[in-house]
């Protein structure tokens, strides 16, 4: 039976994240993983970070994977793969499956990182071929270049649904519709915004009442849900698809803690351990960390991962309480950070009506996923000027700032609270520079260019969509419902490394389209 300083399972955020800090102060830690390639879901992760430069903003979640992967090979840290462990037992043993091989391995300390599986749900016809987790339509897009189908539609709308509905469509999947039970959109208002502006319907209050089809999903029909959570007769509507996607949550993946004896918590986010401030479980020695001690974004796990890291150095005598206790508070406080705002896992459940600064939420936002023209210039990142501004449709208090720090005139301000909205400063002209645009991670910015000539002005957006348009392409601008507001022309296509594949599209519109104009499709042939 080998022996070990520390044993992590799962190399994903979490887990890598744990092993790097402790290696750091000398730890020798091993991680096993049951899949090919390391680095869990944030190679799945093609869209920018949310948070600050700590927190890894703005910067894809591929890359910051492939960051991890290079900062554990320079700590010395094992990982192993195509290894699952089977088996978590007392005095800290486990069990792995590599191959057709059991073998058995001893920790002085364990950390447990499996993070989470996706959740299903039943309606007639689910287990029909081509209904899947909207992760696994993730897994085949981005890892394996596999498209999952041509038509899609997708059930949620948390983070996870509209991320990925927007993958689907830059992959080239037509997403027909978004459904979900729930009368509110869940996830960022951001995210919701560029799918709307693509084109894609939101149903709320609706959800699925069959997949339709004999050896394969070749349609589904949904319905309107009602105060009893039934379907309300007559409210069906009928989508041809080949694919039904599937975001309706997570479930942490704790069964190894509970085979060892963990105390767990039943809790509406799952079957979770018990842990106390350092991540460690009932049972002295062993660790949780990320989506198996809670279900929350990447960025969190991998702060949480850093905890368990310092923690356990300090456990194993690597490290001493002052040490310990010292980054642990520098840790935390990334991660209070990430835990504010109207997201915030306090305020989960609410009906929050106004923002922090007593603005109110756009009640279109949350019903179709899209902010209404006559609520736009209620936020201050919304403003009119004679020269070329940003226009900031960033509308509710997530934790952000990656405008602020691209603004190097100073033209953008969030300020030292993280979630505040941002604030066009008028006194600060902006050069056009585009910085902002492609840093926004919510893609929720624009830069509007006044009368470039008689009757006209410019709009610069992102665009991540292949094609890539040329300029003196005619083509349609489509506003924030994803309906035409009218003809355009591409005046100019910006791209460079430094913008990390958000290209820059800059459009001519109509001057009174400029604060209506928000995507662009090319004329169809």
């Amino acid at each position: 039976m080998k022996r070990y300083d520390m044993i992590v399972v799962g190399a994903g955020p979490a887990g890598l994240s744990a092993a790097i800090e402790a290696a750091k102060h000398g730890v020798k830690p091993i991680v096993f993983d049951e899949n090919a390639k390391p680095g869990g879901q944030l190679f799945k992760q093609i869209h920018k970070f949310f948070g600050s430069k700590e927190h890894k903003a703005k910067i894809r979640g591929f890359q910051i994977g492939k960051e991890l992967l290079a900062e554990a090979e320079q700590y010395g840290v094992e990982v192993v793969l195509n290894a699952a462990v089977v088996g978590l037992y007392p005095d800290r043993e486990i069990t792995v499956r590599v191959g057709e091989q059991l073998q058995h391995y001893k920790g002085d300390s364990i950390l447990i990182a499996t993070g989470a599986s996706e959740n299903m749900v039943n309606f007639k016809g689910w287990t029909l071929p081509g209904v899947i987790g909207a992760g696994a339509a993730q897994t085949m897009m981005n890892l394996h270049h596999i498209l999952p189908g041509k038509r899609v539609l997708m059930l949620g709308s948390g983070n996870v649904g509209l991320v990925v509905s927007f993958q689907l469509m830059q992959a080239g999947c037509d997403v027909v519709a978004l459904c979900d039970a729930a009368p509110r959109i869940g996830g960022y208002g951001v995210h919701a915004a560029k799918v709307a502006r693509c084109g894609v319907p939101f149903y709320l209050s609706h959800t699925i009442v069959e997949a339709e089809g004999k050896d394969c999903v070749t349609g589904v029909t949904i319905g309107q849900v009602g105060p009893d959570w039934k379907i309300v007769p007559g409210t069906e509507k009928h989508f041809d698809v080949d694919i039904i996607c599937l975001a309706v949550g997570l479930s942490p993946m704790s069964q190894l803690l509970s085979q060892a004896g963990c105390s767990m918590l039943d809790t509406k986010g799952g079957y979770v351990p018990a842990c106390d401030a350092d991540g460690q479980t009932s049972q002295p020695g062993v660790f949780a960390a990320g989506d198996v001690s809670g279900i929350e974004e990447a960025s969190s796990a991998m702060i949480e991962g850093r905890i368990s890291g310092i923690a356990m150095a300090a456990y194993l005598g690597f490290a001493t309480q002052k040490e310990k206790e010292s980054r642990k508070a520098e840790l935390e406080a990334q991660l209070d950070t990430l835990r504010q705002g109207m997201f915030a896992p306090k305020n989960r459940g609410k009906n929050i009506q106004k923002t922090e600064e007593g603005i109110d939420i756009s009640s279109n936002l949350l019903a179709h996923g899209f902010v209404a023209d006559d609520e736009i210039e209620r936020f201050p990142g919304v403003t009119k000027q004679r020269r070329i501004h940003p226009v900031i449709e960033c509308t509710q208090n997530i934790p952000c700032n990656p405008c602020q720090d691209a603004c190097r005139k100073g033209c953008i301000k969030i300020g030292s609270n993280i979630t505040s909205l941002p604030v066009v400063d008028e006194e600060h002209p902006c050069i056009g520079c585009g910085m902002c645009v492609a840093s926004c991670s919510g893609q929720a910015i624009f830069l509007i260019e006044e009368e470039v000539e008689p009757g006209y002005g410019e709009v610069t957006m992102p665009y991540e969509f292949f094609p890539l348009p040329k300029v003196g392409d005619h083509g349609i601008a489509y506003g924030r419902n994803g309906k035409a507001v009218c003809a355009c022309e591409v005046t100019n296509v910006r791209t460079s490394p430094a913008f990390d594949h958000t290209n820059l599209l800059t459009i001519k519109v109509p001057s009174n389209m400029l604060m209506s104009a928000r995507f662009y499709r090319a004329e169809e042939a």
